[in-house]
């Protein structure tokens, strides 16, 4: 399994969000690419950056700083936020990311999202799943839909895409822990999906919890930033615990 640190930008800085809640912003004091080098430097793999001005905004606002943090490292980026068109993801693709992360395009405008894997392959995406209650949610959370989280997945799965997280808002931000029975209940039913978990982690077992549940990674956000788990447990946990990604350069 591994541990995929995230940077969530906004104005350049990183930051958390509460539950999704704009309202409620952390701002960390380290440059996200600096944050990126230290992730590297313990050997750390994968980087979850997600562009929160363009969720919000309906178009990526943080290329230039993708771009620099792809040439500066050898890290594997998964990118999103403001994915709208498909220029959007091409200027993505050419900035470094490796995998294209969507979300409401694929639930909202799935004709759309098509025209985007038939350019792309599925491989090249990572797709998210949004619950509360296994009701998914959109545009950064601010609007809830009645689709059921399993039926949007076994659109995902008839369309190819292989590599998803899900993340239950309601544990999102507040160290809850992970949704690891819902993770358990997706497998179950999508066992050859790459599911990575988002969302809840609040300490080093976790992992092992996520692992044994049979989770392909986690992507982990306030638990690091607050000091509940430490960079130096994440590397070691996925030294002994790493699992093999596509890579797409």
């Amino acid at each position: 399994m591994q541990i995929i640190p995230a940077i969530d930008l906004m104005d350049g800085k990183a930051v958390r969000l509460r539950q999704g809640d704009f309202g409620q912003t952390t701002i960390y004091p380290t440059p996200p690419l600096d944050l990126a080098k230290k992730f590297e430097a313990v050997g750390l793999r994968r980087l979850h950056i997600v562009d929160l001005d363009g969720a919000r905004l309906g178009c990526p606002r943080h290329l230039k700083l993708l771009e620099k943090i792809a040439a500066a490292t050898d890290l594997q980026i998964d990118f999103g936020g403001g994915f709208r068109e498909i220029q959007n993801l091409r200027d993505a693709a050419n900035a470094g990311a490796n995998w294209l992360t969507v979300g409401s395009i694929a639930v909202l405008e799935p004709e759309i999202f098509a025209e985007w894997l038939a350019e792309f392959s599925p491989e090249k995406f990572l797709v998210g799943a949004d619950v509360r209650d296994e009701k998914l949610a959109v545009r950064g959370w601010q609007e809830q839909t009645e689709l059921g989280l399993f039926d949007f997945l076994e659109t995902l799965k008839t369309a190819g895409i292989r590599q998803i997280f899900v993340t239950d808002i309601a544990r999102d931000g507040v160290l809850a822990g992970p949704a690891t029975a819902l993770y358990e209940k997706i497998l179950v039913q999508f066992p050859d999906f790459q599911l990575i978990a988002s969302g809840g982690i609040s300490n080093f077992e976790d992992f092992q919890i996520l692992k044994n549940a049979g989770c392909a990674g986690a992507i982990v956000g306030k638990a690091f930033y607050e000091g509940h788990i430490s960079i130096t447990q994440m590397a070691d946990f996925l030294k002994v615990h790493s699992s093999s990604f596509i890579v797409h350069r």
